[in-house]
């Protein structure tokens, strides 16, 4: 594997495509982009692409952001403003100029045409590695742009396989023996399958690995056919693999160190509960305690987790749940959840199977299950949530599964 001060390290621009809406994880996108959305606790879910391009060795970083992008930005400042732009790296949030045509974003692929600047002959970039910013899993990149290299390709497709009954809810590569792409079709009844793992086909992860000067010649010559580039998967892998240009597909190669690789899109609230709530259990999927290929986030500068007990039967515990700095459990029971920085859980309150978030206050005798409570609220004494649901449908988002959901900064 190349060293951090090869030409392959140096060469290589990441463009991570962050201005999603995530209009499935509302309302905590109410106030916030899908990548800045917390996940596990203390991170955002687009630490988890950012951490893996640190391990990776890859430090010039562009972050396209869009819709809702002050707490990203914030996040952005305060967490990952850790390169330095004299040795040549860096972090920087792009927003949509509207450069071409007097548009915002209109695509994955759009969004990388209006910044196509970003990767001109001057920049001195040989390689565009384009990633998404909501996406939860560990990788080396290095390995995807080394293959691409070997393989001579003009774009490598990272694609994990996944059973022929789940593929159909995906974007499908179909590949030859060599793994040269020769279809990508968006969620088909009958997947292509992989020629040497039969039952299995390879989806679409979101991740591009592009010849700097090919994705260039590829949007102008789209551009003067007047074929629309809005997005990767539906515009332009299909032209280049139409074009007979050499697009290749690269196996998932997990860096999470479990038997079945890990990657999730989280796209709504439920997978979201699904996904956070599996860090808990006792071989969680996702492995947050590597620290061989750690994932990096903002540390407050807040004191170690406390709990609190009292006389009689004010006893404050903690079970089988992540609790984070700056909480204190005063005579409360916590089982089964994730808890926070600076959270406050007060005597004889009880919460279970739960998310509570930054800066949250649980009054003394409340009762909270299957919930997730976003930042800054404050639960009353003696208020129950998830016991009720048609008294929280009328004041709550809740999910068909029963997720109760409290936006940021609510008042009950």
């Amino acid at each position: 594997m190349p060293f951090p001060g090869s030409s392959l390290v140096r060469d290589t621009i990441v463009m991570i495509l962050s201005g999603g809406q995530g209009e499935r994880l509302y309302p905590l996108t109410k106030y916030r982009s899908k990548p800045a959305v917390p996940f596990g606790g203390k991170y955002r879910i687009i630490d988890f692409s950012l951490s893996n391009c640190l391990n990776s060795g890859l430090r010039k970083v562009y972050v396209l952001t869009q819709y809702k992008s002050e707490s990203l930005n914030q996040h952005l400042l305060e967490a990952w403003s850790i390169f330095n732009p004299e040795l040549g790296e860096f972090i920087y949030s792009v927003p949509p100029q509207r450069k071409m045509n007097n548009d915002w974003y209109l695509g994955t692929a759009n969004a990388i045409y209006q910044n196509k600047n970003l990767f001109s002959n001057d920049k001195k970039a040989k390689w565009v590695l384009i990633l998404s910013g909501d996406h939860i899993y560990k990788m080396d990149y290095l390995r995807l742009v080394q293959y691409h290299i070997d393989k001579k390709a003009d774009v490598s497709i990272s694609c994990i396989e996944v059973p022929g009954g789940e593929a159909s809810r995906f974007g499908i590569v179909g590949v030859d023996s060599d793994h040269k792409v020769n279809s990508f079709i968006e969620k088909p009844q009958v997947p292509p399958e992989i020629p040497d793992r039969p039952g299995y086909s390879f989806v679409n992860m979101g991740i591009y690995v592009f010849n700097a000067n090919i994705l260039r010649e590829v949007f102008d010559e789209m551009e003067s056919k007047n074929i629309k580039t809005h997005d990767f998967g539906e515009d332009i892998i299909p032209y280049m693999v139409e074009s007979h240009l050499d697009v290749r597909a690269y196996k998932f190669a997990d860096k999470n160190k479990k038997k079945s690789p890990y990657w999730k899109d989280i796209g709504t609230i439920d997978s979201y509960f699904d996904a956070s709530l599996d860090l808990i259990s006792v071989n969680p999927e996702f492995n947050l305690y590597d620290s061989d290929w750690s994932m990096r986030t903002y540390q407050y500068q807040y004191p170690p987790a406390k709990t609190v007990s009292h006389e009689g039967e004010r006893v404050g515990r903690s079970l089988n749940s992540l609790v984070c700095d700056g909480s204190i459990i005063s005579g409360g029971l916590v089982e089964r959840a994730l808890i926070g920085p600076n959270v406050r859980i007060n005597s004889f309150a009880y919460v279970t199977d739960s998310i509570i978030m930054n800066n949250c206050d649980v009054g003394r005798h409340a009762r909270i299950r299957r919930a997730i409570l976003d930042k800054n609220v404050h639960i009353p004494e003696g208020y129950e949530i998830g016991y009720d649901r048609d008294a929280d449908t009328r004041k709550f988002t809740v999910t068909e599964s029963g997720i109760v959901v409290i936006e940021k900064n609510a008042v009950l």
